[in-house]
């Protein structure tokens, strides 16, 4: 399936506007995402997208390509604007068309597959004779995702967990109407656990639970031990299926509850092999297995596991492999070497020696942050996705692609660094025999 996706206006027409909001910064981060998810999840997806950037298209630069491309769909992402009290999601079809149209059919799929995520209100599927939709030679569908200047809109539109899931409700729909095939899951076998929220006291994550049966979403709060320190899980679900969990996840956050996430089964760490391990894919370690393996060695190490996992996911780089990286880097957030801890620069980014100790960033985060996005410039030739800001100083300076595997970072990262990736993969492995012993020891007290 060929998708010409297109995000509206852009460049010296921002569209809508509202609440300190533009149009066209909204719907190009949301078609991005579209864009992600149907490349990373789908086979056979072709997407072609009138601008990736902030850039002026006019309406016939869009349909001529979309026309001359061949696709077989045009999509074009928008937001609403009235008066501030309207509100909600609508979407077009061209008018010329019948309800029994091919058209008709595919707006009648997506419709139903955004509305159910988008916690908007349902205006309707409509019909219009819109430029994007009168000159296009492929059927085609408008989307206005709220409306900027209401402020119950606008406040979800600020959020990128809600512009997730709006693509993700995009996704859904192309998915089912196009008939699109999953690529195979990578990690066979594996147990996906939705996580709905952390607590060291238990009243708050009974709290959670309670709150989410009242949604009508089944939950069960487990214990873990996290560096000594007892913490309450509340479990959202557990399923075979990556597609399945991450539908429970979006009804999850439809519930309200944003700090919810996928984590793999840890029962399944020890099928890896870490000599074939990518860059880009799956992150295996929770946040607290990291955090609790690095104060196995360093005590006073700051908590990282939740940013490389967070970060991870968005980019779709190994998380918890790039936190032995980074563990590596810093003798276990040491700093026993040249760049000094006040300097959030996780991964020796720039550094050459005493005289030279590399990058600075304003915190932890950011650090993390360019760690990341480095890793991506090395494993990919894609354009960088643009939710989150550049701050890694040396992107433009790395060869595009050129190490899709930690290995391949040998005398690239490091220098000479012979057995660079290797380091890294085995200190990865100490932490995943660290979580698998540690797995152990819980199943033998419940036992």
């Amino acid at each position: 399936m060929k998708l010409y996706l297109d995000p509206g206006h852009g460049g010296s027409d921002p569209g809508a506007l509202g609440n300190g909001l533009e149009e066209k910064d909204i719907v190009l981060d949301i078609a991005l995402k579209i864009r992600s998810i149907l490349l990373n999840d789908y086979e056979n997806v072709e997407v072609k997208m009138s601008r990736t950037s902030d850039s002026t298209v006019s309406l016939s630069q869009r349909t001529n390509e979309a026309n001359s491309w061949g696709a077989d769909y045009f999509l074009s992402i928008h937001c609403n604007a009235f008066n501030g009290s309207a509100q909600g999601y609508e979407d077009y079809i061209h008018s010329s068309l019948s309800n029994s149209s091919t058209t008709a059919y595919y707006q009648d799929i997506i419709h139903s597959e955004v509305i159910e995520v988008n916690q908007l209100r349902d205006r309707g599927q409509k019909q219009a004779n819109f430029h994007v939709l009168r000159e296009t030679t492929m059927p085609a569908l408008l989307t206005e995702n709220g409306f900027i200047d209401n402020s119950h809109d606008a406040a979800l539109m600020k959020d990128p967990a809600w512009r997730q899931r709006v693509a993700q409700g995009h996704v859904n729909g192309l998915a089912e109407a196009f008939t699109l095939k999953r690529k195979p899951e990578e990690n066979s076998g594996a147990v996906y656990k939705v996580i709905a929220g952390s607590f060291k006291v238990k009243e708050n994550a009974d709290e959670r639970s309670t709150y989410l049966e009242t949604k009508g979403i089944e939950s069960f709060v487990n214990t873990v031990i996290v560096s000594s320190e007892t913490w309450y899980r509340v479990q959202a679900g557990a399923f075979s299926s990556r597609e399945n969990a991450e539908k429970r996840l979006a009804e999850v956050n439809n519930a309200g509850i944003y700090d919810a996430y996928i984590a793999t089964d840890d029962t399944n760490i020890n099928q890896v092999e870490t000599n074939v391990y990518s860059i880009l894919g799956e992150t295996l370690l929770s946040p607290e297995l990291m955090n609790e393996y690095v104060k196995t060695i360093n005590s006073d190490a700051i908590e990282l596991g939740q940013y490389y996992l967070t970060f991870g996911a968005y980019y779709g780089i190994r998380g918890d492999i790039a936190f032995a990286q980074a563990m590596h880097e810093t003798d276990f957030l040491r700093f026993t070497g040249v760049v000094d801890s006040s300097q959030n620069n996780f991964c020796g980014l720039g550094a050459t020696g005493p005289d030279n100790p590399g990058a600075s960033f304003a915190t932890p985060e950011e650090g993390v942050l360019a760690h990341i996005q480095h890793l991506f410039a090395y494993a990919t030739t894609q354009p960088l996705p643009e939710k989150y800001e550049l701050v890694d100083p040396r992107f433009d300076l790395v060869s595009r692609g050129s190490a899709s595997t930690w290995t391949q970072l040998n005398g690239k990262w490091a220098v000479p660094g012979d057995n660079y990736g290797q380091s890294i993969l085995n200190l990865y492995e100490r932490m995943i025999e660290a979580a698998i012993e540690k797995l152990n020891s819980v199943m033998g007290n419940i036992e």
